[in-house]
């Protein structure tokens, strides 16, 4: 039970640090071209963990190795797609919520690569889900998707499947050596992404290179460590609730930061889409409270 806890207090502050995180990125983007923040910010922050590992990393299987290379290869995508929606995106909040569904399209991938058919709750759960995201899709031109909206929402299939293969992998790779090979590979892919596609600036403010320091420390380093360390520690359930938190605070930042408006039709449907992940991931939890509560 202490372990869970402590797994437990370990996530929550990785959802505040993730929330940081996107106030962290979108300053640094103002000034730097997005694919190479992600490069850089992503190789840095492995090379910072590699000296807490560089003994374990040696003796690692190598096909074990290359399957984490493989699993941060797809966590590059969801982050390449979230960074290209930040950076055309007028609302972090709202973002945020759509990349929480996440949560919610780790079933039926989960349901496609292990053949782990979703619970019944599931069922439930997804249409509350739904009908947020068709308030968040609300204009004034009737509901239609913007740009952003679509490449948050490919940033949460991917961070779906990737968080599928990341709890795979958790158990069996060290927590340091999983996280660091990682990082270093969605680097690699987001250097070879900007390299192809964008063109750096000639001179860089301090003060951008400030915010990218704080993304790569505190905001990737520590962020992605304490998440994969508490995952290893808190059961799947208790993982993904907490998880959820993530949106709430970046909406809280968001505001209080780039006092961004929140219209009724868009709170509502950031509300839906966080009743949906309670259903989904807060009805076993709450059952098994009740039954201990009982005993």
């Amino acid at each position: 039970m202490l372990v869970e806890r402590r797994a437990s207090l370990i996530l929550l502050v990785a959802t505040v640090l993730a929330a940081w995180g996107w106030i962290f990125s979108k300053e640094a983007i103002q000034g730097m071209p997005p694919f190479g923040f992600i490069g850089l910010r992503f190789i840095l922050a492995s090379l910072c963990i590699l000296p807490f590992c560089f003994g374990k990393l040696k003796v690692v299987n190598r096909g074990d190795l290359t399957r984490a290379a493989g699993v941060g290869c797809v966590l590059a995508c969801a982050i390449l797609f979230w960074i290209f929606a930040m950076s055309v995106s007028t609302s972090l909040g709202e973002g945020a919520f759509i990349m929480s569904l996440s949560m919610l399209i780790v079933p039926p991938v989960a349901w496609l690569l292990y053949k782990q058919a979703p619970p019944r709750i599931f069922w439930f759960s997804m249409p509350i889900a739904v009908v947020g995201l068709a308030l968040l899709s609300l204009g004034g031109v009737g509901w239609q998707l913007s740009p952003s909206q679509i490449w948050f929402l490919l940033a949460a299939l991917f961070l779906a499947v990737h968080f599928n293969l990341n709890n795979r992998y958790a158990q069996r790779i060290p927590t340091l050596v999983l996280t660091c090979v990682q990082l270093f590979s969605t680097g690699v892919v987001a250097t070879i992404a900007s390299l192809l596609t964008e063109t750096w600036p000639d001179t860089i403010p301090p003060t951008v290179w400030g915010w990218f320091t704080l993304s790569v420390l505190v905001a990737t380093s520590l962020r992605y460590l304490m998440q994969t360390l508490g995952q290893k520690g808190a059961s799947a359930a208790n993982a993904a609730i907490i998880m959820i938190l993530e949106p709430v605070w970046t909406v809280i930042l968001s505001v209080v930061w780039y006092h961004e408006s929140m219209p009724a039709h868009k709170i509502a449907g950031c509300a839906l889409i966080l009743l949906s992940l309670l259903v989904y991931r807060g009805t076993q939890p709450l059952r098994d409270f009740m039954r201990k509560k009982s005993r």
